[in-house]
């Protein structure tokens, strides 16, 4: 089976059951959290693949990968999801999850990566310049890359604009070794 297929079903149908219940964006928040816990802790994938890991204690692993006690709502679907064999997908089924939510929401992810952390001011100013741009929510993501050297690297959803000093090293490089 496609491994996009199945946690897209599985997010839709979690995202179907939030809104119902009124606790879409609170799942949201979480399933954030969870992809965090995801990058700092890569482990917890080989974690949740142990055949010899009991169900509750797969459970206990993704409640803590929360951080705090989760919602009952969000409990009983990660009891599903290992109920149903799923629990390699949880990561992917939160992106999904995420994915729907922004799309429903009319949120757009913008990422900036820079070499050095930036000050509050100039964060500022490009926020207020991307906000100009759309009609969307933004949401911002900062991230540090020390192997940027300088510039930045600036996403919005699937759009790229890489103004980073190793992006043109690289394409000079690239036109020195075409010149030949």
């Amino acid at each position: 089976m496609n491994e996009g297929l199945i946690p897209n079903r599985y997010a839709k149908a979690l995202y179907k059951y939030a809104q119902e219940h009124g606790v879409a964006e609170a799942i949201y928040e979480e399933m954030k959290r969870l992809d965090d816990a995801f990058k700092a802790h890569p482990e917890f994938s080989k974690v949740l693949g142990n055949p010899a890991l009991s169900p509750s204690d797969k459970v206990r692993v993704l409640s803590s990968a929360f951080g705090e006690k989760p919602d009952d709502y969000l409990l009983r679907f990660v009891q599903l999801v290992i109920k149903n064999r799923r629990e390699t997908f949880v990561r992917s089924i939160g992106l999904a999850y995420q994915d729907i939510y922004r799309r429903a929401n009319h949120i757009a992810r913008v990422t900036i990566t820079t070499a050095t952390a930036l000050n509050k001011e100039v964060l500022g100013r490009i926020g207020d310049l991307m906000k100009k741009q759309t009609d969307k929510t933004l949401e911002f993501v900062y991230e540090i890359d020390p192997t940027l050297i300088g510039g930045f690297i600036l996403r919005v959803d699937s759009m790229q604009l890489d103004a980073s000093v190793n992006s043109e090293l690289k394409k000079l490089r690239l036109k020195l070794l075409n010149s030949k």
